[in-house]
Formats: C-alpha cells, structure tokens, sequence
C-alpha cells in the first residue's frame, strides 16, 4: 500500500543560522530564494539576519523568514515525495501551507507574512512588552485544569493546546514572574519562548480584520490538497475558508492536538516537517506512534531525504 504524505509546516522559535542550508543544495530553489522579497520586508540582508541571533527572533523578521525558510524548502523537496494527502502548519507555518497546498505564491505568502507581523507588532503597547510561556505538566500530579485560573488570576491566555499535559500562553511580560512562581508552586514548569508577541490570544483581536481583509484580497486560490485549520482541525478545500480561518488563528488558541488527529484520521502514514525546527515531528510521533514521523532538520541532504521516502515507500 503506498503512503499517504502529510507535510508539517513548522511555527517560530526554531531559527537558526543554517535552516536555508539544505534547501540551497538544488541550485534552482538558492535563485528562487534570491528572487524572493525576503530582504525587501525584513529590511536586512539574508546573511546578516542568519548570523544574528536578535534580527533572527525579532518578530517582524522571523514570520517571513520562517515562511520562506518552509517554502524554499518545500521547493527542494516537492518532486522526491510522493503527493501531499493534506498539509498542516503550526502558527505562522499555518499560512505557509496554504502555499504549500498551491493556493497562494510564495512571494504572497512572504508577504502575507510580513504584513501579519507588523499587523501582530501593532497590538503591543510599547510600555507593555508581551511574552510567551511553555508550561508543561509532565512531573506533576496537577491537572490543566488547575493552571487555567492560574492563567486568568495574572491575565494570560491559553494561546496552544500542544498536549494533555503541555501549553502555550500569552500575555504581559511583568506578570510573567508571578504566573511563573505560581505554576512551580503548583508542580508545573515554565520555559519562555523567544517570541515577544502574544499570538493566539485576545492580546492579538485587533489585527483580525485587516489580516481577513488581505487574505480576502489576495491571489489565494483552491487548495490542491486540504490544508488543516489550526483553531480546529477542520479539513478545508475551499479558498473562501482560508482569510476567516488565518484570521482567527491570530487571536484564538491554536488546537494542535485536534490538528493531529485529524492527521491521523486522514489516514496518514508518513509526515515531513518542513521549517526550522523538529517540534511539530516529535508531537506527532508521541501522540500517533504509528506514523513515520521525521523533520527536515533531521536531515544533512537531500538524497537523506530520498532515501527515508524510498525506505518507506511500501511499508
């Protein structure tokens, strides 16, 4: 029987100086990569942002890197994989597949992307810095349901249900130490993540419209194959979807395990993950163990990456 692909686009926090190095091997993605208006939006060199750490995480940056960093990618490998059954993003890898699934270019998709940035960017009051927590409950004997009014006593919001045991929240920096002391009181661990942005939470509400109004009137097009919503998990095939959907994922909590299954119920048996990073790969492999589960990060080459398609091709 032969495998049924599912692409993973991967979200922010995974930046790195080498995450275009892999796609520059085939010659004609390094052009399509300089051809794009990457360093147009992002206002510095490609080079200079890759050996920089702060313009690497800046978010204004990072959202169009990391599209084009899945896009380049998914560019070099689209003709050594068998045809995508369905495509799924995490984030900002939501849009990304969109691009993925043939609905939008990749120059739109970048561009989609630095406007949703800078959109995102206009939410933050520059005397109320944000921040993103991961907060997981794996050592612990308390349940999630105990960390939401945690959450709500110091004003952040569940922004990604990653697990039954793992979140992702958003809010206000300075109260950031105090929910942090009160999850550790409770038995939890807290890391912060490298986004200075509280997405997918109500932090966000006012850059929804004017992103389900670019989305609406842009080139977007019918997917090839469906493209998961990240607010629910829904199968979508129809172009119309996408600018209510990309839009809503901005200020409503992302519902990656809903996401996941709705990959294993599409009857998926092997998943790339495309982007920087290796989180979405490991997520997906812990939840559904029977899915050959691998990232391009895993990757020195591309022939690496032939070569566990072709392992697998009929297993």
């Amino acid at each position: 029987m032969m495998n049924r692909v599912a692409i993973l686009c991967s979200g922010q926090a995974g930046q790195h100086a080498g995450m275009f190095d892999l796609a520059r091997e085939d010659v004609r993605v390094a052009q399509l990569l300089q051809a794009w208006p990457l360093e147009e939006l992002c206002l510095h060199p490609l080079q200079e942002i890759l050996a920089d750490e702060k313009l690497l995480f800046a978010n204004p940056i990072a959202q169009p890197l990391v599209v084009a960093s899945i896009l380049a990618t998914w560019e070099a490998v689209k003709n050594i994989i068998p045809k995508p059954v369905v495509v799924a993003g995490y984030s900002i890898g939501e849009l990304a597949s969109w691009a993925v699934a043939g609905a939008l270019s990749a120059e739109e998709a970048i561009r989609l992307a630095a406007l949703r940035a800078n959109l995102l960017q206009g939410c933050i009051a520059a005397d109320h810095p944000q921040v993103m927590l991961a907060i997981s409950l794996s050592q612990s004997l308390v349940q999630m349901s105990e960390i939401q009014p945690l959450l709500d006593a110091h004003g952040f919001y569940m922004a990604i249900e990653v697990a039954d045991d793992a979140v992702i929240a958003g809010g206000l920096l300075k109260q950031a130490d105090a929910l942090e002391a009160a999850i550790s009181n409770a038995g939890g661990k807290v890391t912060r993540l490298p986004i200075e942005i509280a997405s997918h939470t109500p932090w966000m509400q006012a850059a929804v419209q004017a992103f389900e109004t670019a989305i609406a009137s842009s080139g977007i097009k019918a997917p090839l194959f469906p493209v998961l919503a990240g607010i629910s998990g829904a199968r979508l095939l129809d172009k119309n979807a996408a600018a209510g959907n990309l839009s809503r994922q901005l200020a409503e909590p992302i519902r990656w395990q809903a996401v996941m299954d709705s990959l294993e119920e599409a009857g998926v048996t092997m998943a790339l993950e495309l982007g920087p990073g290796a989180a979405l790969a490991r997520m997906l492999k812990t939840r559904h163990p029977h899915i050959q589960c691998r990232s391009v990060a895993e990757f020195r080459s591309l022939s690496g990456i032939r070569k566990w398609v072709e392992q697998y091709a009929d297993a």
